[in-house]
């Protein structure tokens, strides 16, 4: 192997270990994840295309899993920039800690419904994004009460919420808690995703 072709290899080392490790928790926890595949580029493209990015300073991401759309965050987040990334698997808390060495980005195990505590661990008061792929229709109706709720609480008053699902279900809580939701969709991705942008 030449030198050129090592960052090559590594990279392609680096991606099959996160579809080892994602698939391997899908087959463990299968409600929590929803889908045995990482989220497609054409996905994460869409979600971060509705990020406001010159007024976006704090963003928080739910269940980032092996970090497919954290990558995309740290690549497309100002210097000056926070990402709090909430995970409740331990494994791969470990693997974002441990690949992702950047100093902006603050991995913390807990649930989703603990983002007010987590902002005060950092000294932020609010988020100015929050981003979810949370199978919320698998999630027991308090949970994702719970969830729903404390993001509205915890955004910014310019603030947003970005969350893809492969089912409708959640629409109708999206509806009742935020004043203003926008439905999009990504047929490029296992499963087609249903993508919607929540303003408080």
């Amino acid at each position: 192997m030449t030198a050129q072709d090592r960052p090559t290899a590594l990279a392609e080392n680096g991606r099959r270990a996160q579809l080892s490790l994602f698939a391997r928790n899908f087959f463990k926890h299968p409600r929590m994840l929803g889908s045995i595949i990482p989220s497609s580029p054409f996905l994460v493209r869409r979600l971060l295309d509705r990020i406001d990015w010159q007024n976006t300073r704090v963003i928080v991401e739910y269940g980032p899993g092996v970090g497919t759309i954290t990558r995309q965050l740290l690549h497309r987040m100002p210097s000056n920039a926070i990402l709090l990334a909430l995970e409740i698997n331990r494994e791969f808390v470990d693997f974002l800690q441990q690949s992702l060495p950047d100093p902006r980005l603050h991995v913390i195990q807990g649930s989703a419904e603990t983002v007010q505590e987590a902002l005060t661990r950092l000294g932020q008061p609010t988020a100015d994004c929050v981003l979810a792929g949370l199978p919320f229709s698998t999630l027991p109706a308090t949970n994702r009460e719970a969830i729903l709720t404390n993001s509205l609480d915890a955004l910014a008053p310019q603030g947003s919420m970005l969350i893809y699902q492969f089912s409708s279900r959640v629409l109708h809580d999206l509806r009742r808690i935020f004043a203003e939701v926008e439905c999009d969709f990504e047929p490029l991705n296992i499963l087609p995703a249903k993508v919607y942008h929540c303003r408080p």
